[in-house]
């Protein structure tokens, strides 16, 4: 039986490492990675990726790919509490010549499968391991996470279309849908709605889920796992907040980019600690 209780815990730890992370560099990307940090922690810590950190190359490993790499911190705090590498590593993000840099960088750090950050191109990459998975015949998923302000890019759109052409069934989409982008509000950017009749059009399968809550995202993660032999590939539009968990971070956008001072990495830190 599935540990909610254990798996909330667990999002907290890896949203306060997020916090030590960025402060400690004083750069980084802690609201976009807060977002994101519950659909992590449901892939890796539900049951649903399949992996094995002591082998992280282990050829029948579930693939999962951070195409919105501005949210490397998140990457690297699930992959470290999974048992890839040691957490203080952690502690180096953006240090010169450290391999937990601002971005994902394939080869540096186990368990990093893509090198991603220019936005767009993350699910283009999972589109090339379900292609090696069939010349390699093995069987395994591809999971990539999307950014709401990089489905504004064509490329995007034109894996879309290839992914449904070639039947790209193990083939899952998870869109962090926290409304904001970098500049603003997606809504004002560059609009996305209707985006479930969109991805529906491009011949994908569609869920929407609550991505803040544990049982919902799991649910759909079976339910699309489930729906592999219609051959569609799937994407779940998670709907999120920007910043969750922290509650003047939520208010603010403009901290997509930019890290807390100490003052305010206190009070987040005591809002993520009375969270317990």
């Amino acid at each position: 039986m599935t540990d909610f209780d254990a798996m909330r815990e667990k999002a907290r730890q890896i949203r306060l490492d997020i916090l030590e992370m960025t402060t400690k560099a004083g750069s980084g990307h802690p609201s976009s990675s807060w977002s994101a940090t519950d659909i992590a922690v449901a892939l890796f810590f539900g049951g649903a990726l399949r992996y094995r950190p002591d082998d992280p190359w282990w050829a029948e490993r579930d693939r999962f790919i951070m195409s919105k790499g501005h949210a490397a911190p998140l990457l690297y705090a699930v992959l470290a509490h999974a048992g890839y590498f040691d957490r203080d590593e952690l502690w180096t993000l953006r240090e010169i010549d450290s391999p937990v840099q601002g971005h994902p960088i394939q080869g540096l750090m186990p368990g990093v499968e893509a090198t991603t950050g220019s936005l767009g191109q993350g699910l283009s990459l999972g589109i090339g391991h379900i292609f090696g998975a069939r010349l390699n015949n093995l069987d395994y998923r591809v999971w990539v996470l999307l950014g709401d302000g990089e489905c504004e890019a064509g490329q995007i759109w034109e894996a879309a279309m290839a992914a449904s052409h070639f039947n790209c069934h193990k083939l899952h989409a998870i869109l962090d849908y926290n409304k904001y982008q970098e500049t603003g509000p997606i809504s004002r950017e560059m609009a996305l709605e209707p985006l479930v009749e969109k991805w529906r059009s491009f011949g994908w399968h569609v869920e929407e889920a609550n991505g803040h809550d544990l049982e919902d995202l799991l649910a759909k993660i079976e339910l699309v796992q489930m729906l592999e032999p219609t051959g569609q590939p799937s994407i779940i539009i998670a709907h999120t907040i920007k910043g969750k968990g922290v509650s003047f971070v939520e208010a603010d956008f403009t901290f997509h980019g930019r890290a807390l001072k100490p003052d305010q990495a206190d009070k987040a830190r005591e809002e993520l600690n009375a969270a317990r």
